[in-house]
């Protein structure tokens, strides 16, 4: 039996899942009844925002020239937020299916995935789909490839997932356009671990491409990178319904469970080997993700104020979900305003927004998200450098010698007449114009530079604003830059209040400072005193705001009489007012906090 073992990539929305589908529809490996849509994606969070977050493999047959094929295929996120997923997936592959929209052709993300294949060295298929729609230009879109990709039109195949048209041609496509997989280098067993999941019952379940040797149940097996031995006591493949396997063969994909309770002892990216014949070297494994979206996670307070039991609930949902999803990092971290909590490193927004769903379904337990911010790397005077994930972590400004932020390379597809919109749009966010190319008669790409701290807020929600959804953006990290940026310092009653600092730039830090301060006065509580708001950056005061003082009409029992009784009582409340203004303390309470720190 001849093996294939192929992704399907493609931009966000293209018809990725509906493809997978039908493929599994059209090889008999699932019936009418049984069938449903978005067979793949098996969280109810996928299910109801329509998109893919994490990558599903599954093992079908089919026939093709008198021969038994076993196609091996993976079915891939499209937001850019998840490329580190697809990059995994491709890895495990020898080829992969580019599949482009009929009606919306060549997008941002789609050139992405096709570069991004061609780096892991894997044929590609482009498969134009959804033709059956009233709007589709299935040969404007074929040459759209053609020109953008190098992809020749005649490789395309014309396909619907959702009417069956052209399946059996890209099925027979698959069989004899990709290569065989690569031929064992070793007798030795390696299998490469490209992703793993908790089980309350079974504990760690491994997804596992064995590149050479064999996996069988009752092998005792070793974790390259660990160091960790385990007998594996079950062997399975998902077709897509999992179905138990006494041995995965040579360049077979499965999962693997071997009773391991610590989540700690699984890495993705780590090789397996037998115990008592060792492989000489690991597999290449996975480049580490560099994360650049942070906040914190805090558990939201419960009833009697206590926090510990969250904490230790909110940890454990976040090691389980690293588990899943290698691709964010936390760390433990202690704010005066918010208790313990975690810093966490996200590979975009859409990212976190997903992590912290996931974390409050699968874990059951409510957070409080601060405002994300990204990575600064602050060169100091003595000709070192340091990176902080938070403003408050910033050395001395004594110290400094310049603060660089990340750029990024970014590449907007977007109709004509946006473009002008498009060019203010990234000029006010201090972006460089780097160039323009036509795409199509109506579409053109735009490159630019921009910081990423003026992408991550609202940037994405206002090029779908200006281009009506029709505009699409990718964007990649290129290196770090200085400018002319400074920590802003907010003070309540003169003292500074760490959680909320924010490191910005200068020409944006008075609006920013005054957005704050305005937030925060509607939070906090009038007290008997007046309450100064301000924002500084170092010793210099940029914005304030007052908080009035509660006014006690201490002259209502004086009724008649002269008017040097009133006079010495409004002096006594005066001093009073002055002396609780040295000494009194002003109470913030965790809305305020939350209220300011929240994303708007």
């Amino acid at each position: 039996m001849k093996i294939r073992n192929f992704s399907i990539i493609a931009h966000i929305d293209h018809g990725k899942s509906t493809l997978a589908d039908r493929l599994l529809q059209e090889t008999r490996a699932v019936d009418d009844r049984t069938r449903k849509d978005q067979m793949l994606d098996s969280m109810d969070l996928e299910r109801e925002r329509g998109i893919t977050i994490k990558a599903a493999a599954v093992t079908v047959p089919w026939e093709h020239g008198g021969e038994r094929f076993q196609l091996n295929f993976i079915d891939t996120p499209g937001h850019v937020d998840f490329t580190y997923e697809v990059s995994r997936a491709l890895t495990a592959c020898e080829g992969a299916l580019l599949v482009v929209d009929a009606a919306q052709g060549v997008q941002a993300q789609t050139v992405a995935n096709a570069y991004l294949a061609v780096e892991n060295d894997l044929d590609l298929i482009p498969v134009v789909n959804k033709i059956d729609l009233p709007g589709a230009q299935p040969e404007e879109v074929a040459m759209e490839i053609e020109q953008v990709l190098g992809l020749p039109t005649d490789d395309c195949i014309f396909v619907s997932a959702k009417t069956g048209e052209g399946i059996q041609e890209l099925l027979d496509a698959i069989c004899a356009r990709f290569p065989d997989p690569p031929p064992p280098t070793t007798d030795k067993l390696r299998a490469l671990i490209f992703d793993s999941h908790y089980d309350d019952y079974r504990g760690v379940v491994i997804s596992t491409r064995v590149f050479d040797g064999a996996l069988e149940v009752g092998q005792k097996i070793r974790m390259m990178g660990t160091g960790r031995t385990w007998t594996v006591t079950d062997l399975g493949k998902n077709t897509p319904f999992p179905v138990q396997v006494k041995r995965i063969e040579t360049n077979e994909a499965g999962w693997m469970v071997a009773s391991i309770k610590t989540l700690g002892d699984v890495r993705v990216g780590d090789t397996i080997t037998l115990e008592h014949d060792l492989a000489e070297e690991p597999l290449p494994g996975y480049e580490e993700p560099k994360q650049m979206v942070f906040c914190d996670f805090y558990p939201a307070t419960s009833g009697d104020g206590s926090k510990r039991g969250d904490f230790e609930t909110l940890r454990e949902a976040m090691e389980k979900l690293h588990l899943n999803d290698a691709s964010f990092t936390f760390e433990v971290q202690h704010s005066e305003a918010l208790g313990f909590g975690f810093r966490c490193g996200f590979l975009g927004l859409l990212h976190m927004d997903i992590v912290q769903e996931r974390i409050e379904r699968e874990g059951g337990v409510d957070v409080v998200q601060t405002a994300p911010t990204v990575s600064y790397m602050i060169d100091l005077k003595d000709g070192s450098s340091v990176e902080i994930h938070n403003p408050a972590d910033l050395p001395d400004p004594n110290h400094i010698e310049a603060i660089r932020e990340p750029i990024v390379k970014l590449e907007i597809i977007c109709p004509k007449e946006n473009i002008g919109d498009l060019m203010k749009l990234c000029d006010a966010r201090r972006g460089i114009f780097k160039g323009q190319q036509f795409l199509s008669e109506t579409r053109q790409i735009l490159d630019f530079e921009l910081p990423l701290a003026e992408i991550i807020y609202d940037f994405y929600d206002k090029l779908k604003s200006i281009t009506r959804g029709y505009g699409t953006m990718d964007y990649e990290i290129t290196g770090y830059r200085p400018d002319n940026l400074a920590k802003i310092s907010i003070m309540v009653n003169g003292q500074p209040v760490e959680a909320l600092s924010l490191i910005c730039h200068r020409n944006n830090a008075e609006a920013r400072s005054r957005t704050i301060l305005i937030k925060l006065r509607k939070q906090i509580d009038r007290h008997q005193f007046e309450i100064a708001l301000q924002a500084a950056i170092g010793g210099k005061i940029i914005a304030r705001e007052s908080l009035k003082a509660l006014r006690k009409n201490v002259t209502a029992k004086c009724y008649g009489g002269d008017v040097t009784r009133k006079r010495k009582l409004l002096e006594k409340q005066k001093a009073g007012k002055q002396r609780m203004k040295t000494v009194g303390s002003v109470n913030i309470p965790q809305k305020a906090f939350m209220a300011v720190l929240e994303q708007e």
